[in-house]
């Protein structure tokens, strides 16, 4: 079985009863495969064998079956059966590594439970999902797929399931060193597993509170949890956690020097691995073998293994051991005094660093998990209101009664008329206020969204250009107007912006300083987001080059822009848990941000994905490759 090292593998079971069970299984049903109808059953006895052998290992005859299962499903419209068949297609890619593929199935099967209304099945594969984005090292996405899985499996009332996500919620905060916010979730999911005596999630609980103290240098509290957890693993059979766990020692071992038996515990840890074929794991344990012969100062061998790590991370596309790898020959070079291969590993280093985590990341990983403990404050708060509401119309009503019994009389019941159809206009301008002011902060479907549901689904757009404009010498300038001049001057020209982006049907997302970013092709998806986005660009920039040669004539000091647009997935979706924002996410954003800085005063600088799309609708110039910082050097053009 494929999986990875002992934070990323913390959910994937493995279900190692014996080879011999498992095909005494697929006899079992090739046999009734063999005698099948064409018919649903049949569907179903397909499913159980692409499962079984995934089981075992067999990942082509797993992926014949599947394929199988899919071609029979679509013929009986029986979308169960496709959704089922998808996902274990994105089990076999996953196991193997191929992420991309995975993920593809994956999301495919999520759309099918969806059409289906199985929330159960939604929240598994919206777990394995979030599972896969951690494996990739892009938490942001991790997480954002974790909350989702979790609020499923609270609304299905499913407790024990709940363990999953919270775990894996656990795993992000760690992997973002937010230790405290790790613990919280570790712990929850602890007292959910020893309530419903699940040992193999236990396991993985003791190892992440391990995994706690090996970094928080109490190295001998982190063995006694490996060790309980080790216990416990041996005891269920999990191959896996025995690997994963044996390596955890050894990492605690060489925290407190103890260099041979930090070693011994790695090569048993590898060779385990190996037997399992767990490829993704080993990148770590070559990792961690070669920092070991860097403490003791065989740095020959250190980076025989650092490289053989580096290797084997990047065939995998595993980014966090990749960059681990790139640090530690860094290192090594140094020490060896070769500084000309040393500065290139470390420029590797930090340009991926840059690409998994940065400050902004951090922030929007801690606004998703707010948002949702917010969303459930107030859908709980929403029920208890409406409960309440209830009881006083009930009320209201049974005091209507005895009014209306005893009182009588048309001049009364006219005041009451007049009152309630005053008080009814009244609330009625105060919800059509309420609703411009929320369509000004939010986009149309999204207020909708969050008016009916009290929450709003961040959501994952494959294809969405981002525009972001700055004013070149802003400070400078700021030097020579009155505030009440700046804010005058920065306020017309971003009222323009506001009409240009409606005008070219972008959504304008924040100002930030003198920074304007707007994107096209959200919230609803279109296929002219990249020639949208350049015309408004353009019309920008002129706009503010009139102003300038205007202030120019009057010998008044002016504003000049650069502007970048980059084309590529964000997450999209609302955070905040006092003031809404309507907010996007993601590398996208990172690189249409560096396509501003690395452009120039009066252009309008794209990226090469930007201009794949729009080559044929614009005039181009090619700059070439050019220095982004933190992106290391991209093709860029000039628009016009």
């Amino acid at each position: 079985m494929r999986r990875k090292f002992h934070l990323i593998a913390a959910f994937l079971f493995i279900y190692l009863s014996g080879y011999s069970q498992q095909d005494q299984l697929i006899d079992s049903l090739l046999s009734s495969l063999s005698v099948a109808a064409e018919d649903t059953l049949k569907v179903s006895t397909l499913n159980k064998l692409a499962n079984a052998y995934l089981r075992t290992d067999q990942n082509f005859e797993a992926t014949k079956m599947a394929n199988e299962a899919i071609d029979l499903s679509t013929k009986l419209h029986f979308k169960y059966g496709e959704a089922v068949a998808t996902q274990l297609l994105g089990k076999e890619k996953w196991y193997a590594s191929d992420y991309t593929k995975a993920l593809n199935y994956y999301h495919r099967a999520s759309d099918l439970f969806e059409q289906l209304g199985n929330r159960r099945g939604k929240a598994k594969v919206t777990s394995s999902i979030g599972l896969i984005y951690f494996e990739m090292g892009d938490y942001t996405k991790s997480l954002e797929y974790d909350l989702i899985a979790l609020k499923l499996w609270e609304e299905l009332e499913e407790r024990k399931e709940t363990a999953g996500p919270l775990h894996n919620i656990g795993m992000v905060y760690d992997e973002m060193n937010e230790d405290s916010l790790a613990r919280v979730y570790y712990q929850s999911a602890k007292e959910i597993n020893i309530e419903f005596n699940n040992k193999s999630w236990l396991v993985r609980n003791l190892e992440a509170i391990g995994n706690g103290y090996n970094g928080g240098n109490t190295y001998a509290e982190a063995i006694k949890y490996y060790e309980d957890a080790l216990v416990l693993a041996k005891e269920i059979d999990d191959k896996l956690m025995v690997a994963s766990l044996i390596g955890n020692i050894g990492v605690a071992y060489g925290s407190l020097d103890r260099y041979p038996e930090a070693l011994e515990n790695f090569f048993t840890s590898l060779k385990l691995y190996e037997e399992i074929d767990n490829r993704p794991a080993i990148p770590s344990i070559y990792n961690n073998i070669g920092l070991i012969y860097f403490k003791q100062g065989k740095l020959t061998e250190a980076k025989d293994y650092q490289t053989e790590a580096l290797n084997l991370a990047k065939e995998l596309g595993i980014l966090y051991w990749t960059k681990m790898a790139y640090q530690s020959l860094y290192e090594i070079e140094a020490k060896m005094k070769n500084f000309e291969s040393a500065f290139e590993f470390h420029k590797m280093y930090m340009q991926i660093s840059d690409s998994i985590i940065n400050t902004e990341k951090n922030k929007k990983l801690t606004q998703l998990s707010m948002q949702y403990d917010f969303d459930k404050k107030e859908a709980s708060a929403k029920t208890e209101q409406e409960i309440k509401d209830a009881i006083a119309v009930k009320e209201l009503q049974k005091q209507k009664l005895v009014r209306n019994g005893f009182i009588g009389g048309f001049g009364l019941v006219a005041i009451f008329a007049g009152v309630f159809f005053s008080q009814r206009n009244r609330i009625k301008k105060g919800k059509r206020r309420s609703d411009e002011l929320l369509l000004n902060i939010l986009p149309g479907e999204v207020a909708e969204e969050l008016k009916l549901k009290g929450s709003a689904d961040a959501q994952l757009i494959e294809h969405v250009t981002v525009l972001f404009t700055d004013f070149k010498g802003f400070t400078s300038m700021s030097e020579k107007l009155s505030p009440k001049e700046l804010v005058a001057d920065l306020h017309e020209c971003f009222s323009a912006f506001d009409r240009i982006t409606e005008m070219y049907r972008l959504e304008k997302i924040k100002t930030i300083g003198d920074a304007y970013m707007a994107a096209g092709g959200l919230p609803t998806p279109n296929n002219t987001h990249a020639s949208d986005a350049i015309k408004a660009a353009m019309e920008m920039r002129d706009f503010i080059e009139e102003g300038k040669q205007r202030k120019i004539a009057l010998g008044l000091p002016y504003f000049e822009i650069r502007i970048g647009i980059h084309t590529g997935p964000v997450v999209a979706g609302i955070v905040g848990v006092k003031k809404f924002q309507y907010d996007i996410w993601g590398d996208t954003v990172n690189t249409a941000s560096r396509m501003e800085s690395s452009g120039e005063v009066g252009q309008v600088n794209i990226s090469e994905t930007t201009y794949a799309l729009v080559k044929d609708e614009f005039v181009c110039s090619s700059r070439g490759k050019v220095q982004a910082k933190g992106k290391g050097e991209m093709e860029m053009y000039f628009v016009g």
